[in-house]
């Protein structure tokens, strides 16, 4: 089996389609532009194929080998991951709950030597997603953690509607599941100013199918998402397979890391870092989440 460790960027992304180090050639700039209509418009786009066909069995073997070492832990949450319990109007969004059984590897127990990893580390491949996201620098979250994790969905269990705590989303499906598993998401559902809880109360309560779209993903395409403001899930994997998908978390600001109790809820730990950063956590809106 080989890996990033032997191969160069080129080797492992198809660069003739997506010229990563020649962003400002004409291919580059349309790839570009095409991200950034996408996201401005949908929220989300996709590059189907970007990781080379020869690397796919590579990328699902190493992910499968790793898979093992995730938190698994099924909770009753709601879409906007905040306490069941929380003082909530009778109609609102909020208090319809859903049982999350998706489980997740953190980084520490992802080799560094994998591709993802080596992904996930390339600066050029980072400058790439900026540029997508029209921002002018992204950084590796400082997180032990998180920044990169392997999201694990065996059969019988799905991640129901949710919004993401950061803004942007990078992501890469390494692993098909039989049946189901299925990317869902509402675009833009909701705006920083604006919950819109009426559409989302229809979205949970299963009236929402108007405001829904389906994403068919292959292994090795690589999505890029605005999940702070578009409701979205992975509907129940069915069958024998599990669905891995590898999640790449990037800030614009150095020295990220996460809260305690999000940490906890998704590795079922935290470490020293965490607590450290707990008391200088900054919000940048007031959405509920």
């Amino acid at each position: 089996m080989r890996s990033l460790e032997a191969l160069t960027l080129d080797q492992v992304v198809d660069t003739a389609r997506y010229p990563l180090s020649e962003l400002a050639s004409s291919r580059g700039q349309d790839v570009v532009f095409r991200a950034r209509r996408d996201l401005l418009t949908l929220g989300c786009t996709v590059l189907p194929d970007f990781i080379r066909p020869s690397l796919r069995d590579v990328l699902r073997q190493e992910c499968s080998a790793i898979a093992p070492r995730a938190h698994h832990d099924v909770e009753t949450v709601n879409v906007y991951n905040i306490a069941v319990d929380s003082a909530l109007p009778e109609d609102h969004p909020g208090r319809k709950t859903f049982e999350r059984g998706n489980a997740f590897v953190a980084r520490d127990r992802i080799p560094a030597e994998s591709l993802i990893s080596q992904l996930y580390s390339n600066m050029v491949f980072r400058h790439f997603i900026a540029r997508c996201f029209e921002l002018p620098e992204l950084h590796e979250l400082a997180d032990p953690l998180s920044g990169l994790v392997l999201n694990v969905i065996a059969p019988g269990m799905e991640h129901p509607w949710h919004f993401d705590t950061n803004e942007f989303t990078v992501s890469m499906l390494t692993q098909q599941a039989q049946a189901g598993g299925v990317f869902e998401y509402c675009p833009n559902i909701r705006t920083a100013q604006d919950e819109n809880f009426d559409d989302v109360r229809d979205v949970v309560d299963g009236r929402g199918e108007r405001l829904t779209r389906r994403l068919p993903l292959q292994p090795g395409d690589l999505q890029l998402f605005k999940g702070r403001y578009s409701l979205h899930r992975v509907n129940p994997v069915r069958g024998e397979v599990a669905r891995h998908s590898a999640i790449f978390a990037y800030s614009e600001r150095p020295g990220v890391i996460g809260s305690v109790e999000r940490t906890r809820q998704l590795f079922g730990r935290v470490l020293p870092e965490h607590l450290a950063a707990e008391c200088r956590a900054v919000r940048g809106d007031r959405l509920l989440d």
